[in-house]
């Protein structure tokens, strides 16, 4: 994106969810809305995450969206040492295809919710558009914009098939 401040934060667990979470930032540019793009595995790298939750608000940020496969703790982890909305997009993992990853990011205690999407890219999607949606309720132009990307998808359904 641009070089202005980011307002949303793409947190993914490894690189090999790339494949899913590259549908959330290809929206949000379709979207025009900045963000970021980082590995931060709750697992593997706990400092690296414990200073981006705990710096988000500060650095600008007003949406995370947290994507992770198998035990899929960083959204949860994430929501845990932040007060920014935090949405989780499981990964499609190979041993229970998902459901492992959804099941971990719905099932937040009382107290440390998490937005919890679909599984795979239709989750990264919609975690992008509910993101420009939060951003919306408190920008115009955040708002316009997201009402004509929903326009342009309405009218390109065909009215009978081919």
């Amino acid at each position: 994106m641009s070089e202005t401040q980011p307002l949303v934060g793409i947190i993914m667990g490894s690189q090999s969810d790339w494949e899913t979470m590259r549908h959330a930032a290809e929206t949000l540019e379709a979207l025009e809305i900045t963000h970021e793009t980082r590995i931060v595995s709750a697992h593997r790298t706990p400092d690296r995450l414990y200073g981006y939750a705990h710096g988000a608000a500060a650095r600008g940020l007003k949406v995370i969206i947290a994507g992770a496969g198998g035990a899929a703790h960083l959204p949860g982890m994430a929501a845990s040492m932040t007060a920014l909305p935090v949405l989780g997009v499981p990964v499609e993992s190979k041993a229970l295809k998902g459901m492992d990853s959804l099941l971990s990011i719905v099932q937040m205690p009382g107290g440390i919710p998490v937005g919890t999407l679909a599984i795979g890219k239709p989750g990264a999607i919609n975690a992008a558009l509910l993101a420009a949606a939060i951003l919306g309720t408190h920008d115009a132009a955040v708002h316009e914009r997201l009402v004509q990307w929903r326009a342009k998808q309405t009218k390109a359904v065909a009215e009978k098939p081919e």
